[in-house]
């Protein structure tokens, strides 16, 4: 909240600042487009290729509400300034995106304005989409054209002032908007550049892996090095992040959502791993983990733990009534290797951020993965915590000391 405020504080005087700098980005200016490719080499009908690349760029996940149609929207993104509603891509022409042109619909992933210069907010990624070439954000569009049309509304922002001031954003742009088009790397080859489009540009990781400023823009200097979203808490998947990681290992975790000593996929990563990476082809995948595990040191194991999890019998009693039935009693796993918890990211935050959250609402839904169930309607808030703290010390090695207030933040849509 302090942020918040202090953010609010600053608009002010950007406002004034930003005026003359700002002015190239009103909405009566044409948007430089750039390249048309880029280095994905895709064949077939440009409708197939799109149906590629709106999987790459992840467009389902933001834009597939539970329960609604595919691409319809309405997916609340809750943001520290209030909540925003994903947007109807179906070709609906009344609701969604049929009446618009495919330069409209251009400037709109790449440029963050809509028809009639209306300005989007970046919870739509166009900080990241702007380095889309032109033909690939073409082919999304082809895809998307042929969808069955959903006549459906997603439900107003709801947005605190002046957050809710759209013009204000022509001020945000000009500060942190970067310009459009894919720039190659000419030191990098073939592979490592497609590495760095598919995870930059089309899938937008730093999107949640990248902490933000009182702006909501992305921290300079901490690209992917972890931020908390929507609750969850997003790793650092910088190469240093990701040291203990083989490349066999990453591949494996973006295909099926579980990687053995790793852990499993959930909440919305879960759903990146269903709808994006895990539709690759072997070639894109391989080259999105080379790019992220690049200059990085040698990986190296996971240390072993030491067990202090006695003082925590409650939650060991809780745990054998809860979980032994899908995962292991001890740092071994059962025979499918999905209730392996030992070397689990999830396991060793201290906080149990994303652990107080699977135990809350579960794990989500798709992927290759099972799906763990909620237990927030079953077990209290201090149970979900006693259970947690086991759980952190058996086999992350910590001597956790989470409340039923941390349980009960957790439970909070």
């Amino acid at each position: 909240m302090r942020n918040l405020k202090i953010g609010l504080l600053i608009l002010v005087v950007v406002v004034f600042v930003a005026v003359g700098i700002a002015w190239h980005h009103d909405s009566g200016a044409r948007i430089d487009h750039g390249a048309a490719d880029g280095p994905l080499v895709l064949t077939g009908p440009q409708i197939e290729r799109g149906r590629y690349l709106s999987a790459a760029a992840d467009c389902m996940v933001c834009h597939t509400r539970d329960g609604g149609e595919d691409y319809a929207g309405g997916v609340a993104f809750v943001l520290p300034f209030g909540t925003l509603y994903s947007s109807n891509l179906t070709p609906d022409p009344a609701s969604g995106i049929g009446t618009w042109t495919d330069e409209e619909f251009i400037d709109a992933v790449r440029a963050g304005v809509a028809p009639g210069g209306r300005h989007l907010y970046p919870a739509h990624p166009y900080t990241s989409y702007a380095g889309m070439a032109r033909n690939d954000v073409l082919a999304i569009r082809a895809y998307l054209a042929t969808l069955p049309p959903v006549a459906y509304t997603p439900p107003a922002n709801v947005l605190l002032f002046p957050f809710s001031q759209r013009g204000l954003m022509t001020f945000w742009n000009a500060l942190y908007q970067p310009a459009v088009g894919f720039m190659a790397d000419p030191s990098k080859d073939a592979a490592a550049t497609r590495g760095a489009y598919l995870a930059n540009a089309l899938g937008h990781c730093g999107e949640c892996h990248t902490s933000r400023n009182a702006f909501y823009a992305p921290n300079s200097g901490k690209a992917y090095a972890g931020a908390i979203t929507n609750g969850w808490k997003a790793y650092d998947i910088t190469a240093a992040g990701l040291a203990a990681w083989s490349e066999s290992d990453l591949e494996a975790y973006l295909a099926t959502g579980f990687a053995k000593g790793h852990g499993v996929a959930a909440g919305s990563m879960k759903a990146v791993v269903a709808y994006d990476t895990a539709q690759l082809s072997a070639d894109d995948r391989s080259a999105l983990v080379r790019y992220l595990l690049a200059g990085r040191a040698d990986a190296v194991p996971v240390a072993a733990v030491a067990s202090v999890a006695d003082e925590h019998s409650n939650g060991a009693a809780l745990y054998a009534g809860a979980c032994m039935a899908c995962h292991a009693t001890g740092p071994v796993s059962i025979a499918s290797g999905y209730g392996d918890l030992s070397g689990a990211s999830t396991v060793r935050d201290p906080k149990g951020t994303n652990l107080l959250h699977l135990l809350a609402s579960g794990s989500g839904h798709g992927g290759g993965s099972p799906d763990m169930p909620a237990f927030s309607g079953s077990y209290s808030d201090a149970e979900r915590a006693a259970l947690a703290n086991y759980v952190l010390a058996r086999w992350g090695g910590l001597a956790p000391t989470l409340t039923a207030q941390d349980a009960s933040v957790a439970r909070q849509p």
